[in-house]
C-alpha cells in the first residue's frame, strides 16, 4: 500500500479538496454528516453503489469532509498501465478469487497501521444485489474498529455521512440495523 496518496500529497491535496468543494458546489450537491474527529482507524461503507460515478464521487465527498480515505476495488483496476495510479488514488486491489484470507489480511493491516480508514461497498458489485457481503462487518469488528455509514443520493444530490456503527459480535441482528439506515437514500 502506498502510503503518499492523493489526500496527503503536498501542494496536490489543497488544491484537489478546493477543486471538489467547487465541484460539488456548482452541481448542487450537498454535503451532510461528518467524521468525528480522532477516529483515524475505521471502516467506511458506502452504499448503494450503483455506477462508474461513485468513485469519483466519493473521493470528492471525502475531501469535502477532509478525510483521508483508502479504498478496496477489484485487483483488475490495478493491472498496467493503472496500477500506480489507482494506489496513488488510495486504493488496495481486491482478488475476490481468494475467499476468507481478505478479512483477515485487512486485520492485520488494521493492526499494523497508525491511521486507516477503509471505504468499500457492502453489495461488493455495482449492481443490484438481494444481500451485502459481510466482509465489511468482519473486518470492523475483527480490528476492533467503528463502521462508518456513508452514503451517494444521486437523485436528491446529497452525499456523507449517516451514522457510525461499533459491531458488538452479532452480524445477523446488526446488519438489520445498518440496512434500516440507507432506507432512505436513493441509488442513481
Amino acid at each position: 500500500m502506498l502510503t503518499t496518496t492523493l489526500f496527503n500529497t503536498p501542494m496536490v491535496t489543497p488544491l484537489l479538496r478546493s477543486l471538489s468543494n467547487l465541484i460539488l458546489k456548482l452541481l448542487g450537491w450537498r454535503i451532510e454528516g461528518e467524521i468525528p474527529e480522532g477516529l483515524d482507524k475505521c471502516v467506511i461503507i458506502a452504499a448503494p453503489h450503483t455506477t462508474n460515478w461513485d468513485l469519483p464521487f466519493s473521493l470528492m465527498v471525502a475531501f469535502s469532509l477532509d478525510m483521508q480515505i483508502h479504498w478496496m476495488g477489484k485487483a483488475s483496476l490495478f493491472r498496467f498501465p493503472c496500477s500506480t495510479l489507482m494506489h496513488w488514488l488510495g486504493g488496495i486491489p481486491v482478488d475476490r478469487s481468494q475467499r476468507g484470507q481478505l478479512v483477515d489480511t485487512m486485520v492485520e493491516t488494521f493492526g499494523r497501521s497508525e491511521k486507516l480508514r477503509i471505504l468499500l461497498s457492502p453489495e461488493g458489485t455495482r449492481g443490484e444485489v438481494t444481500q451485502w457481503k459481510s466482509g465489511f462487518y468482519h473486518i470492523a469488528n475483527g480490528a476492533g474498529v467503528p463502521i462508518v455509514m456513508a452514503f451517494i443520493d444521486y437523485r436528491n444530490k446529497r452525499a456523507g455521512v449517516l451514522d457510525i456503527h461499533i459491531p458488538q459480535g452479532d452480524y445477523d441482528r446488526e446488519l438489520i440495523a445498518i440496512q434500516e439506515r440507507y432506507n432512505t437514500i436513493n441509488s442513481a
